[in-house]
């Protein structure tokens, strides 16, 4: 993925912040959407589920199976896609003012579309994991540590450090007994379900480019194609943001 860079200290930003998501100006056109003119041919449900099954399976299911120990390091943003590789880690350290969240969810997914919802659920519990998912809200670092999604949450300036020393505790384990620790959590993810998500995420993200908007919801979609992404975005946020009073 652009701007992350991978060392002993495991997966960070290389840039300002971890990741702040997809790039919302260019969501879609991967499936061949176009303008949404009139007479356009929408996409195939076989090129869709083609995309979206490679996506899942290729980057996230990777990750999360992974052979060899992953730890994330997070500062700054961490949203939709960003959120997504840190929970596929194994270990998760942040900088206590990151910000993170679903902020895609709030294009219309309402706790779908997603491979690693399992995984959220049993890190957080379904409760919390539902409120992140239906709300889109983000939290920040030192939150993150206290519901448990992260195993650390530090000041910016010992962010580097402080994974740097999970990474030698780490590494203190002999090679073998990592690669058949990371074996057997497979077989224990693959009994509990969590690695289930995967299959269920690319389907149902598959089933969400499909949604029907009824006159008075919000299509992100739309907006993008009328006023453009960033208005796109800001309108959508706004809507957030008066329910919240903020």
């Amino acid at each position: 993925m652009p701007g992350i860079s991978r060392d002993r200290r495991g997966i960070k930003a290389a840039g300002r912040a971890f990741s702040s998501g997809h790039d919302l100006t260019t969501v879609g056109f991967v499936y061949g959407y176009g303008t949404g003119e009139k007479g356009e041919r929408r996409p195939s449900q076989r090129i869709r589920l083609k995309v979206d099954r490679k996506t899942f399976d290729a980057n996230h299911r990777r990750l999360f199976l992974f052979p060899k120990v992953t730890i994330a390091q997070v500062h700054g943003y961490c949203l939709g896609e960003g959120m997504i590789l840190m929970l596929c880690c194994d270990l998760a350290v942040v900088a206590e003012d990151s910000q993170i969240g679903h902020f895609d969810q709030r294009m219309g997914f309402a706790g779908s579309g997603m491979g690693t919802i399992p995984i959220l659920m049993a890190t957080v519990g379904i409760k919390r994991a539902m409120e992140l998912l239906l709300t889109g809200k983000t939290i920040d670092g030192k939150e993150a540590e206290r519901i448990g999604l992260v195993n650390a949450s530090v000041p910016i300036d010992k962010l580097a450090e402080t994974t740097d020393r999970l990474a030698g505790l780490v590494c203190l384990m002999p090679r073998d007994g990592i690669a058949i620790g990371k074996a057997h959590r497979q077989l224990s993810y693959e009994s509990m379900g969590l690695t289930h998500g995967f299959s269920q995420g690319y389907i149902t993200h598959t089933l969400f480019t499909n949604l029907r908007w009824e006159d008075d919801e919000y299509n992100f979609f739309k907006k993008r194609r009328e006023k453009g992404a960033r208005s796109g975005f800001h309108e959508r946020d706004d809507r957030y943001r008066s329910v919240e009073g903020k």
